[in-house]
């Protein structure tokens, strides 16, 4: 099916849109990254429950302020947000990990040239940052950069369609050896996230508290930081009740 025909089927649905702006805990399973029609996925096991049409923006590594740019510059998020029954800001955990290399430093990798360079660039940064991350910080964005951006979308959303509930999440927990098993900032960033609900009344799911056992004691993904189907089948279950709750 078409890109066009797509859009008809769905504006003929006639169902609200779950708008889902994520980073890859929102796509990723047991085994790695899966298609956004995946139905194992949390944001389509969601979707599936209300009865809803989905659209989920993301992309692997993103924070607060890639949901902000997304918001701001993806022509699916402006398609989707007039026909939203609510829009999930499901970003926030890459935030709050460790990041004693810059996050742009990452990103530039896939530039250098010629290619055997950008192998060894990458190999050097594979070594140093699980070695470096033992440290705790700083991290890839302090909590509150993140809150400004989150503030930032609830704002923009806000000025277009005032009724248009809005949910946010606390971040997920981890046992990633990349990130040398330590994630200091989950706590500083619950607490500005926190106190940002209490300001705005933005409902939080907290990601780490349904993931938890699946991640530490489950059928998780091996690289530590991605879950597995009972996780996604957690998230899916908190997030139903609280979108229920506020869509009401």
């Amino acid at each position: 099916m078409s890109s066009s025909a797509e859009s008809e089927a769905a504006e003929g649905s006639g169902r609200p849109v779950l708008l889902v702006i994520a980073d890859s805990l929102a796509y990723f399973g047991p085994k790695g990254g899966l298609p956004a029609d995946d139905p194992r996925i949390w944001p389509n096991l969601v979707a599936a429950e209300l009865d809803w049409d989905v659209e989920l923006i993301g992309r692997i590594g993103w924070t607060c302020r890639d949901a902000y740019w997304a918001l701001i510059g993806d022509p699916r998020v402006w398609a989707a947000v007039p026909r939203a029954g609510a829009v999930v800001f499901a970003t926030g955990g890459m935030d709050s990990l460790p990041s004693p290399l810059p996050t742009a430093l990452r990103e530039l990798i896939r530039y250098v040239r010629p290619p055997a360079v950008r192998r060894r660039v990458r190999d050097g940064y594979n070594w140093l940052q699980p070695r470096l991350s033992k440290l705790g910080r700083p991290v890839a964005l302090p909590p509150h950069v993140s809150i400004d951006y989150l503030e930032q979308c609830r704002n923009s959303l806000a000025q277009l369609r005032p009724e248009l509930p809005v949910v946010g999440v606390l971040p997920s927990v981890h046992d990633c050896e990349a990130y040398g098993r330590v994630h200091d900032g989950r706590e500083p960033a619950v607490r500005a996230l926190r106190e940002w609900s209490a300001k705005t009344a933005v409902p939080l799911v907290d990601l780490g508290e349904a993931v938890r056992d699946n991640v530490f004691h489950g059928e998780s993904n091996p690289d530590g930081i991605h879950w597995g189907w009972e996780g996604h089948t957690a998230v899916a279950r908190a997030m139903v009740k609280v979108i229920s709750e506020v869509s009401c």
